[in-house]
């Protein structure tokens, strides 16, 4: 009975064994399970990280081509605008043009009615005379009516006699104008020369693009500080590797162009270094005007010439007028004005020295308003010239009688070369005097140091001395000079005017 009794335990115990063995199984499997889940939800974590930082780097990439997009569409339409805006004004200056040429066409088909109403009174009036006085002869003696026919046959005798004279003139001056023609055209013939267009802008190549930045600078003040320093305007585009200087006066274009290739050369671009590079190249500018002044001169074989008259020459050689270099157009004038007197038996020194120093006063540095001839004029009188020479340029636009025959050669060969094909382009020259007169507007109140207009003409920058202008001064000078542009020049569009109040203070350790 007892073994029995131990059996029926032994079962129990394996049975219970067996469920506490199964029990602890089914515990660690539900273990495993559990973190199997947790491990797998942190890789979905992980994924879904993973996938939300790629979406937002191709939403970045995709937000960067779209604002490239746009960039490129606003750089093309303001090339557009602009390009509309140079048709607008080439449009505007052809029905200025039309128009004066209308208006002269106008006046002289006035002045053709007055004439002809004129000759229809006088008709009259002969006519009435006429009558009155066949009236009288039928009224008149033998010897009256005799004496009137031998007056009436004097009278056509006169007339007949003065058609032979008028023919016999025209005959001489026909003869004359040929030979006139034939000493120019000779004189063209060996006069050989190169047609040079003066253009506005100029380009500077750079190494790469990246220069682009640096010659911008931090928040633009590099490239700010360089078209303050030389009144230009620098353009940077989608160019590969280039930038574009843009101004009417080339004296400031040249030094600009010369100082950027400098400093991109150099390497070290900022405010302070491209001011000291600016003086420099200004100096070295003056110093080639006067080479050039000294070459010319001894090319031309002229001698005995001053160091003042020298320098003014040499400043002509980055001047234009009408598009045409001046310094190229006073050496042809020279050399047209020697070689039509030579023709001629006039004297040829002074014809040569004459053509040579006649557009002199474009290159003098004065406030007067006095025109170039009359400056030229003054300048060579006070420097001692020959009084033909005087004579000569003050005469070549006629504003004086001329009083030798080597007067009037200048003026010929003054037209020769400005009448050449391709010389002048009277367009830019009106584009540059009204930049002109945009300086010369501004420069005139009190307090403006220097004013440079940019932008072609659409903004006028104006440098004012901040010891004598305040804050509220330099507001007033700006709209004073506002004022005067609408009321005095005329233009396309609108004109931005800048007042720019600098103050600095300098001191050097030692």
């Amino acid at each position: 009975m007892s073994k029995i009794l131990i059996v029926i335990l032994l079962c129990l115990g394996c049975t219970g064994l067996g469920w506490l063995l199964r029990w602890i199984y089914a515990k660690f499997k539900l273990t495993s399970i559990e973190q199997k889940a947790i491990r797998l939800d942190q890789e979905a974590i992980k994924d879904a990280e993973a996938k939300r930082k790629e979406l937002v780097l191709e939403t970045r990439d995709q937000l960067l081509k779209e604002k490239q997009q746009q960039e490129k569409e606003a750089r093309e339409r303001r090339n557009e605008i602009q390009r509309q805006e140079r048709r607008l004004s080439q449009k505007e200056e052809n029905l200025e043009q039309k128009q004066s040429d209308l208006e002269k066409a106008k006046k002289q088909q006035q002045d053709k009615e007055e004439y002809l109403i004129q000759r229809k009174k006088e008709i009259e009036n002969e006519q009435e005379n006429l009558e009155k006085r066949i009236s009288e002869i039928a009224s008149l003696s033998k010897e009256e009516a005799k004496q009137i026919i031998i007056e009436a046959m004097q009278n056509e005798a006169k007339h007949d006699a003065q058609i032979v004279l008028n023919k016999m003139e025209q005959e001489t001056m026909a003869q004359a104008d040929k030979k006139a023609r034939d000493i120019i055209i000779t004189t063209v013939q060996r006069l050989a020369t190169e047609v040079s267009n003066e253009i506005t802008v100029s380009s500077v190549s750079l190494p790469s693009d990246e220069m682009k930045g640096r010659i911008i600078g931090r928040e633009g003040r590099n490239i700010r500080t360089l078209e303050t320093l030389t009144g230009v305007d620098i353009i940077i585009d989608d160019t590969p590797e280039a930038v574009v200087i843009s101004c009417f006066d080339p004296i400031r274009k040249e030094v600009a162009r010369v100082a950027l290739e400098r400093l991109v050369q150099d390497g070290r671009i900022h405010p302070a270094r491209i001011e000291e590079v600016v003086n420099k190249v200004r100096k070295e500018i003056a110093k080639v005007t006067i080479e050039e002044g000294e070459k010319l001169v001894f090319d031309m074989g002229i001698h005995n010439m001053s160091q003042e008259m020298i320098k003014s020459l040499g400043r002509l050689y980055f001047r234009t007028s009408y598009g045409q270099s001046v310094l190229t157009h006073s050496r042809e004038v020279a050399v047209i004005s020697g070689m039509i007197a030579s023709e001629v038996g006039a004297d040829v020194e002074i014809a040569k020295r004459a053509g040579l120093l006649h557009d002199i006063g474009k290159g003098i540095e004065t406030e007067s308003d006095a025109n170039h001839a009359e400056v030229g004029g003054d300048i060579a009188k006070r420097l001692g010239e020959n009084p033909k020479i005087v004579n000569a340029i003050l005469a070549h636009h006629n504003d004086v009688e001329p009083i030798c025959i080597e007067s009037i050669i200048v003026q010929i060969a003054d037209a020769i070369s400005a009448a050449r094909p391709g010389a002048r382009r009277e367009t830019l020259d009106n584009y540059i005097k009204r930049l002109e007169n945009l300086e010369k507007i501004a420069e005139s109140f009190e307090g403006v140091e220097k004013a440079f207009a940019i932008q072609a003409g659409r903004e006028l920058r104006i440098l004012v001395n901040s010891d004598n202008v305040t804050d509220v001064r330099a507001k007033e000078i700006a709209k004073g000079v506002a004022t005067r542009i609408e009321a005095e020049l005329r233009y396309p569009g609108r004109i931005k005017v800048t007042i720019i109040r600098e103050t600095r203070a300098i001191e050097y350790a030692r």
